[in-house]
């Protein structure tokens, strides 16, 4: 989420002159199959299927030669798309204002995530108390995403917090040394800030929020060819039914590329609902996925991230989404 727009975009700008330094690259070899860049986070919402590919061989099997790359959040893999700089990413709920708005496309729901907290310094027991108060957010991310849900839920407005924006790195310093009273971040990463707070407050949850949905997507971006969209589709959907038939298994080779413990994966995992590959299908036929997606629209609406509801079909790759799952 951002506000305001300008300094979304100057982060963002800042973000991605330093991809150099914050980005970490592994890939499949070079197999000479059609290349893909392909970001993602160091989460098991963002690496856990990227992870099966490539210890599956199912992008080797597809033909896809790919790299992939972490990035610390959404907007800016978006931004690389934008630049050429990546063909695909992952994003989570907080940043599909971005596809909405024509940045890219979503080619495929990955999890319904209720990863995103409202967290609080120890004695600030409810967002109310946060009145006022210094909140770090990583702009047009699902942190802010959660703040925003959580204000609205109170009858309060972005204006009666002191938002102060910050790379998601950043508000784990900055909440951990008290430069900052409350923060809209997700898990994992409230648990490195437990380490140093352990008595922090979590005053508002997503996974509180029943009648919300909140979608992961992988994206692509404008410029992918339909056949190569296609083929990646078809890999993350053999991957996802992977990963549903052997969760155990998915933790392991998440953490080891990761270079993260299977016990903080699985922690993570907890805050994720996966569906079979059939089932997303069915939501994609059904319209289920056009409600998740445009009850995302109607409240970035409301924030001003978008002007209007778009339909889900202009930027949600549906046909090639039912097409790969018939090859």
């Amino acid at each position: 989420m951002r506000f305001p727009r300008p300094t979304l975009a100057a982060i963002l700008a800042v973000s991605l002159s330093s991809l150099t330094m914050t980005a970490c690259g592994s890939g499949s070899g070079d197999g000479g199959g059609t290349d893909v860049k392909f970001g993602y986070i160091s989460d098991y919402n963002g690496a856990s299927l990227l992870a099966i590919a490539e210890n599956q061989g199912l992008w080797e099997d597809a033909g896809l030669n790919v790299d992939v790359k972490s990035f610390t959040n959404g907007p800016v893999q978006i931004q690389a798309l934008g630049a050429g700089d990546l063909d695909f990413g992952y994003i989570g709920p907080g940043a599909m204002w971005l596809p909405a708005s024509g940045k890219c496309k979503v080619v495929a729901v990955n999890t319904l995530a209720y990863a995103d907290r409202v967290i609080a310094q120890p004695g600030i027991s409810s967002i109310e108390d946060l009145k006022g108060k210094k909140v770090g957010v990583p702009e047009g991310t699902s942190g802010e995403m959660a703040l925003n849900l959580a204000l609205e839920d109170a009858g309060m407005s972005p204006g009666d917090v002191e938002k102060v924006p910050m790379e998601p790195s950043t508000v784990v310093s900055a909440f951990s040394s008290g430069q900052i009273d409350g923060a809209g971040i997700w898990y994992p990463l409230i648990d490195t800030i437990k380490e140093k707070v352990p008595e922090l407050n979590e005053v508002a949850s997503t996974r509180d929020m029943g009648d919300k949905s909140f979608p992961t997507a992988f994206v692509g971006g404008n410029g992918v060819d339909e056949e190569t969209t296609t083929e990646v589709i078809g890999v993350l959907q053999e991957a996802n039914d992977w990963r549903a038939e052997h969760p155990d298994e998915t933790i392991s080779q998440t953490a080891e590329m990761l270079e993260i413990s299977a016990e903080d994966v699985e922690r993570d995992a907890a805050n994720v609902e996966t569906m079979p590959t059939a089932d997303l299908v069915k939501a994609t036929e059904d319209g289920t996925t056009d409600q998740w997606l445009n009850g995302l629209s109607e409240f970035f609406v409301d924030t001003g991230q978008l002007q209007s509801v778009p339909a889900p079909e202009d930027y949600y790759t549906g046909d090639l989404y039912t097409k790969a799952y018939e090859k």
